[in-house]
């Protein structure tokens, strides 16, 4: 099927590489026009380059309220409209035992992550709600659904997304607007490249690991699954879908694992007391 977002215009935020990236490409290739933020100046323009006249790029730092509402003006102003939102852009950010991060480091990382995605709600809300329709799509982790998967600040503001997707989507849907997020895994993009390898540009060898790693046999988490979990989210398909968080993650926030003793052979029936058999 093509064409699915056919006549429909997207902002992304973080658009200039990994996830965004793999989204605006995904996104263009159904028929829509792309707005693409980021600070990545030469890589979102390199990025536009490639994709041509259906998508543009503007400086957007998401800490800056005036940079996020100047994307999606930006989307109004060449296009016409703003029908998606995605709520993109992401740091690891601080990283450590909890009695020894800095409070800077946890007001950065929140910035970002946290203050980022409500900037983007909130201006997307501002030119949506005239119009009743629109899909607001942000990035949460499997770090925000549940403990143990990420570093402690980077959880808070993946598990506050989550939250703050159910209860805008609560509000906006009166608007006929659909407010969802995505939970993806450990993805083969240069920012896990730089968490598990401290190397960015490491792709090949990420994958590798992830994929050695991975709950469904030799299949790692691919940027690619998160642009089409996006482009359902994005749309029509998902017209009845509201407050969801969407986990891409090959089943790993469901106890799945690689090689879990309890399904690597037939044992007996277990009962009461060391007994055993039905």
């Amino acid at each position: 099927m093509a064409g699915r977002l056919e006549g429909k215009v997207a902002a992304i935020t973080g658009g200039a590489s990994g996830i965004g990236e793999w989204t605006a490409r995904r996104f263009v290739e159904e028929g829509a026009r792309v707005v693409i933020g980021d600070i990545q100046d030469n890589a979102g323009a390199a990025l536009v380059d490639d994709l041509g006249q259906d998508a543009i790029y503007r400086h957007c730092n998401v800490t800056v309220e005036a940079d996020v509402a100047g994307l999606v003006d930006a989307a109004v102003s060449e296009f016409g409209q703003l029908d998606i939102m995605m709520n993109n852009a992401g740091i690891v950010g601080a990283r450590g035992p909890i009695a020894q991060i800095p409070e800077e480091q946890y007001s950065a990382t929140m910035d970002v992550l946290l203050k980022g995605t409500f900037l983007g709600m909130k201006h997307a809300a501002r030119v949506m709600q005239p119009r009743e329709t629109g899909s607001i799509i942000s990035l949460a982790s499997t770090a925000g659904v549940m403990g143990g998967l990420g570093p402690h600040v980077y959880a808070a503001a993946k598990h506050a997304v989550v939250g703050l997707t159910k209860n805008v989507g609560a509000e906006l849907c009166r608007s006929g607007i659909r407010v969802n997020c995505i939970a993806p895994g450990s993805t083969a993009t240069p920012l896990v490249a730089m968490a598990h390898l401290a190397d960015h540009e490491a792709l090949d060898a990420v994958e590798s690991k992830l994929a050695a790693e991975a709950p469904i046999k030799g299949r790692p988490g691919l940027p690619i699954d998160v642009a089409n979990a996006a482009l359902f989210l994005a749309s029509d398909e998902s017209g009845n879908t509201n407050g969801l968080c969407l986990t891409v993650d090959g089943g790993a926030t469901t106890g799945s694992t690689p090689n879990d003793p309890a399904y690597m052979a037939v044992l007996p029936f277990m009962r009461e007391a060391g007994r055993t058999g039905v």
